[in-house]
């Protein structure tokens, strides 16, 4: 298969390789001409990925109409915030031809859309109507760059309404180290991805606080509650959130040292204002645009996610990490309710 990726960040790399050793052809458009000359001379990224090589096999291009030539399957790996106009891009670039001739679009990319509040399926088939929702899948799940990009064993979730399609997903990225189960639960694993990366800055919040394991367990299971209620009301399947694309990936994303979104929350708790973490990253932290889209979301469908809400009032209001744990804690008492 020829496959074109759309962005040319950690992740995009790291799939890049494990397409490339799956035997498939593979393309990566990066904009900006000083960051392609790097991966083009470097053939790897020092700050964004370091230590995994590019093979020469893969092309990295700035042309968007070279990405396409004898393109089979397009990666979406833009950040959530600029995949609308991605595609707005594409209508304009390319051939109406080439776009409906490609057999697959698949999104990476994980993030609710400030403005619309909508998931980035909704953005793309907004966009260029001839990509219907029998065209999308979503690849999602545990599966931190670093690791990906060097063979460590990893299990994601291949979802699409056309279940034909996630399973040609399924079989272009799967091998020896990477597995792929499949789902026909779109919205369900969109969802499950943008909400898990909210409640990673409040699990990096807990840990810059100094707080323990009780705390970081109560806020990944009542985040899990957040994020099962906001699936539902959206039509989602809530088993969706028992596995990879939901707690699996919560889990990594809350606990692990790669992850931007904890790692960001982190530092905010420890005094950094918002402008300060943002610019000591050196890549996007979705979770920090994606919790003025989702708390937005949440009121406008009546949805309760307390923990959504004091992240967004620490980012955006200017209240503290302190005062946001101790306002949830002394909510009112109630029975436990998981959805």
């Amino acid at each position: 298969m020829e496959i074109g990726i759309l962005g040319a960040g950690g992740w995009s790399i790291a799939l890049s390789v494990l397409l490339d050793s799956n035997g498939h052809g593979v393309k990566i458009w990066e904009f900006n001409n000083k960051e392609a000359k790097l991966l083009q001379d470097k053939r790897e990224h020092p700050e964004k990925l370091p230590g995994v090589k590019i093979p020469d096999g893969i092309e990295i291009t700035t042309s968007v109409v070279d990405l396409f030539e004898n393109c089979d399957y397009i990666v979406i790996a833009v950040p959530a915030q600029v995949v609308r106009a991605t595609m707005k891009m594409l209508v304009e670039k390319i051939e109406a031809e080439k776009i409906n001739g490609i057999r697959g679009w698949i999104i990476v990319s994980k993030g609710i859309e400030i403005g619309s509040d909508a998931i980035l399926s909704q953005v793309i088939t907004q966009e260029v109507p001839s990509i219907t929702m029998s065209k999308l899948a979503v690849l999602s799940g545990p599966s931190h760059a670093e690791e990906v990009g060097r063979k460590v064993p990893t299990a994601v979730v291949s979802a699409s309404t056309n279940e034909e399609l996630a399973i040609e997903v399924q079989q272009i990225f799967s091998n020896n180290v990477f597995r792929v189960y499949t789902s026909t639960d779109i919205v369900g694993v969109e969802i499950a991805g943008s909400v898990k990366n909210v409640i990673a800055l409040a699990a990096g919040a807990c840990d810059g606080l100094g707080f323990g394991d009780n705390t970081k367990g109560a806020l990944l299971t009542r985040g899990m509650v957040e994020m099962i209620r906001l699936g539902k009301k959206m039509g989602a399947d809530e088993h969706t959130f028992s596995g990879l694309a939901g707690f699996g990936d919560l889990i990594t994303t809350c606990c692990s040292k790669h992850s931007r979104n904890r790692n960001f929350g982190e530092m905010m708790a420890k005094g950094h204002s918002l402008q300060e973490v943002m610019d000591k990253m050196t890549m996007v932290a979705e979770g920090v645009t994606t919790a003025k889209s989702l708390y937005s979301l949440s009121q406008k469908l009546g949805v309760e996610m307390p923990i959504t809400t004091e992240i967004y009032n620490a980012l955006y209001n200017g209240k503290s990490p302190q005062d946001a744990m101790v306002d949830l804690m002394t909510r009112s008492l109630k029975a436990e309710r998981i959805a």
